[in-house]
């Protein structure tokens, strides 16, 4: 589907994953591009803002998160909502808006958005219902979308981050659900530069929006909010988050006001960034602006305004719209979504373990400490491949290292996914204990490790193929050791003399002359002996 180049593909900034829902107050095409040439040529750096001046300054940031979910049908229809399929591929009546298409509510819909509600502590309404949100884009066929408005599923929540070691509670306004609208494609053509695309695969795709109360005051505690929303939300199994995709969007309202006054500043809501830490950058960005513009005796205008990733810099799109702009009103086509008390018992009984939960049971179970337990339980995936070489070996601590310390380096360093399971849980919990045995050393269990994840082998195997054994004996340790003495008589006389940082030099020497088998304790003890004779 082709349409004629204008207001899509000059407010559409670098085809990211900003859609139709951005634009709802009828720019003028022409309008449009003026405005983004103009900002363009106009807009200066933000000058750097003294810590004096900033410190006098209190940022509030609120967030609206998009987050799509894993149904395998979209909202309204029974279309796919595969990723990556043919444009325009999977629609129907329903999802393309056709006269007479009637919507039918998905209900694993409902179910994922009331589990990701539960996850943020909110309350579950007993009844909620769909409004439609009015605004004209080319990838919104209907002309409205069907979303919540002043009845949504979910409200009063909170979820908790935690950043320099304080711990925060940040409020959660409301879990809504709603259907996706389409995507502009204005890049990748031959004939971009005179028409945009829209692919309706993406429309009717279900979302829920989670709303924050103005609760953040650093660009840091957004960057944490956002990663321990996102880590919610893997956990529940109720998206893939992937950004790339656009499975997961945020929208970022920010404003600044005096240290001490009570009344917010006047906000401006930041789109098109696709990344967390991009997020971060453009609130500090946006937040230096405001500064400097109340400094100079200038106002801040409520609006729009886009991230430019290449320039490092926020530019203004349009004025931002009220709720009255889009004339919301019932949902005419569906009934109020009643959600009865055994239906919300029983998302509540299939709720996993949650990441706070599970890191504090780490911290008590396991004994690890607050940052190990923290980075192990940043995914759902790597929390259960942790317990499970914790329990067959053992060993949790030692585990925990070697997740954490070795295995993460040799999957990073060779490219391979740690979804992929490279190296079953069984086989490093085997690795583990060897270690703790001392039927190996740690050098030993570094390269053994390695060769299990690019060969898929077994710890055992590749040992006994490699004849890479401990060895523990003292006589064949000593018979190595009195070998080294005698051919190094300068050495045993500085170290008899006193000079016992030789010592060192020794060990080393049996070490390497075993290839690091010799077990470092053992080695420690017969020198001691030998070179004590």
């Amino acid at each position: 589907m082709r349409r004629r180049n204008g207001a899509a593909r000059s407010l559409d900034y670098n085809g990211d994953f900003y859609h139709g829902d951005s634009f709802r107050s009828g720019l003028r095409e022409d309008e449009g591009i003026q405005k983004k040439d103009e900002a363009h040529a106009n807009m200066a750096t933000a000058t750097l803002i003294s810590p004096e001046v900033r410190a006098r300054y209190e940022p509030v940031i609120g967030l609206e998160v998009h987050v799509q979910l894993l149904t395998k049908s979209k909202i309204f229809c029974a279309c796919s909502t595969r990723f990556g399929d043919p444009p325009n591929s999977n629609t129907c009546p329903v999802c393309l808006g056709l006269p007479g298409a009637l919507p039918v509510l998905n209900r694993e819909a409902v179910t994922m958005t009331i589990k990701a509600a539960l996850g943020l502590n909110c309350t579950v309404n007993p009844s909620s219902r769909f409004a439609r949100k009015n605004y004209f884009y080319p990838d919104l066929p209907k002309g409205y979308q069907i979303s919540q408005y002043d009845q949504p599923l979910a409200e009063h929540g909170w979820l908790e981050i935690e950043l320099d070691g304080l711990a925060k509670q940040i409020g959660i306004t409301r879990v809504h659900l709603e259907e996706d609208a389409g995507k502009s494609l204005h890049e990748g053509f031959p004939d971009s530069d005179r028409m945009s695309y829209i692919d309706l695969n993406r429309s009717g795709v279900p979302l829920i929006e989670t709303v924050s109360e103005p609760d953040l005051r650093s660009p840091e505690e957004a960057y944490a909010y956002l990663s321990r929303l996102k880590t919610l939300m893997l956990y529940l199994e109720v998206s893939d988050c992937n950004l790339e995709e656009g499975s997961l969007r945020c929208d970022a309202n920010v404003s600044v006001r005096l240290k001490g006054a009570e009344k917010f500043g006047t906000k401006t809501e930041v789109k098109n960034v696709n990344s967390f830490r991009f997020i971060q950058k453009a609130l500090a960005y946006e937040i230096d602006r405001q500064i400097e513009l109340l400094e100079g005796g200038g106002t801040v205008t409520q609006e729009t305004r886009l991230w430019d990733s290449r320039e490092q810099r926020t530019f203004g799109m349009r004025t931002k719209e009220f709720a009255h702009d889009y004339r919301y009103f019932p949902e005419p086509d569906l009934p109020p979504l009643v959600v009865p008390d055994e239906w919300l018992e029983e998302v509540r009984r299939s709720l996993p373990e949650l990441p706070q939960a599970k890191e504090d049971r780490f911290q008590s179970e396991y004994g690890l400490s607050k940052q190990d337990a923290q980075l192990l339980t940043a995914s759902r995936a790597m929390a259960d491949y942790f317990e499970r070489v914790a329990r067959e070996s053992g060993e949790p601590k030692l585990s925990a290292n070697w997740i954490l310390n070795d295995l993460i380096f040799l999957l990073e360093k060779h490219g391979k996914p740690f979804g992929d399971d490279p190296v079953p849980a069984g086989n490093l919990a085997e690795l583990v204990g060897l270690v703790s045995k001392g039927s190996i050393s740690g050098t030993i269990a570094k390269d053994v490790l390695e060769e299990m994840v690019l060969a898929g082998r077994k710890a055992g195997e590749v040992i006994a193929a490699k004849g890479l054994e401990q060895i523990s004996d003292p006589e064949k340790i000593a018979a190595v050791a009195r070998g080294i003495i005698a051919v190094n008589s300068k050495q045993v006389e500085q170290y008899r003399s006193g000079k016992t940082a030789t010592f060192g030099w020794f060990v080393g020497q049996v070490m390497k002359a075993t290839r690091g088998q010799a077990n470092p304790q053992v080695v420690q003890e017969v020198l001691k002996r030998e070179l004590g004779n």
